[in-house]
């Protein structure tokens, strides 16, 4: 597919194309402890679609799969011919003495210039920490690093785990809404993961949830209704499922108010049909 001169794919609806990642009846077992079992997956180009799930469900497992980590005991994963794929991790540890600054750290993985740097941590809020030590980082600002590390891949895909943690409320909506502008900017698809029900509903095209199997699919409001999703996290899901946020400003990556023009309409999602697995 051509691409932007910045190196993002042209933004797509999902059924333009082939999928980026295709996964079909995939099973993971460790030993005779079956982790995954019989998971169905599609992400597109300009797609964000969310894993959902409790504890243990199988969501980080199933990441490693598509990227390559973990190897299945069954069933198949297809990635498209070229894919680079961007992946943030769910948590990252670096040595509390070690010299480290953020743009040294960016150039640890890949051989990239001063202004790629410069213009990606622009790109993710983060402009302001490129000569700051790794290790005094706030939690928000972390992420955005992190984020920015794996957008200087120019990828096809963004593998994102857990992308919000440590990370106060209104830190957690500013990266959403960050996520669906790069998507929207980039074209990229993103497969994410998360915990955050009453934010991630609202900023993604389809939810997987899951429990070591595919329990349910769709559009965020559909999956929020379904029995399976009810059964999994209680009572008060469905009311917290699909929260929509909106006010006149936002908050910088160190937690500081910017004030916003006025919003203006974004179109709706494309609607999604419904799947139920057993």
């Amino acid at each position: 597919m051509a691409r932007l001169e910045n190196g993002a794919r042209p933004y797509m609806s999902s059924h333009e194309e082939r999928p980026l990642v295709t996964v079909r009846g995939l099973r993971v077992a460790f030993g005779a402890r079956t982790v995954l079992d019989g998971i169905d997956l599609d992400v597109r180009a300009g797609e964000i679609v969310t894993l959902i799930g409790p504890n243990g469900a199988g969501k980080t497992t199933l990441v490693k799969s598509v990227l390559g980590l973990v190897k299945p005991s069954g069933g198949t994963i297809e990635r498209a011919s070229g894919l680079t794929i961007g992946y943030m991790p769910q948590r990252l540890q670096v040595e509390q003495t070690l010299p480290l600054t953020v743009r040294r750290f960016l150039t640890l993985w890949q051989k990239v210039d001063r202004t790629e740097i410069a213009k990606v941590l622009d790109e993710v809020g983060a402009a302001r920490v490129i000569d700051s030590a790794i290790q005094t980082l706030s939690g928000g600002e972390l992420q955005r690093v992190l984020l920015a590390r794996a957008l200087l891949r120019r990828p096809d895909i963004l593998v994102l785990d857990e992308p919000v943690q440590a990370v106060d409320v209104h830190g957690q909506i500013e990266l959403f809404n960050l996520i669906a502008n790069i998507r929207q900017s980039r074209g990229c698809g993103v497969l994410l993961v998360s915990h955050d029900l009453h934010l991630v509903m609202a900023r993604t095209d389809t939810v997987v949830c899951i429990n070591r199997h595919v329990c349910c699919s769709g559009r965020p409001e559909d999956v929020s209704r379904h029995p399976e999703y009810l059964a999994l996290f209680g009572r008060y899901a469905a009311a917290l499922a699909v929260y929509q946020h909106s006010h006149d400003h936002h908050h910088d990556c160190a937690g500081s108010v910017i004030e916003l023009p006025p919003a203006q309409p974004q179109p709706l999602p494309r609607p999604i049909p419904l799947h139920r697995h057993s």
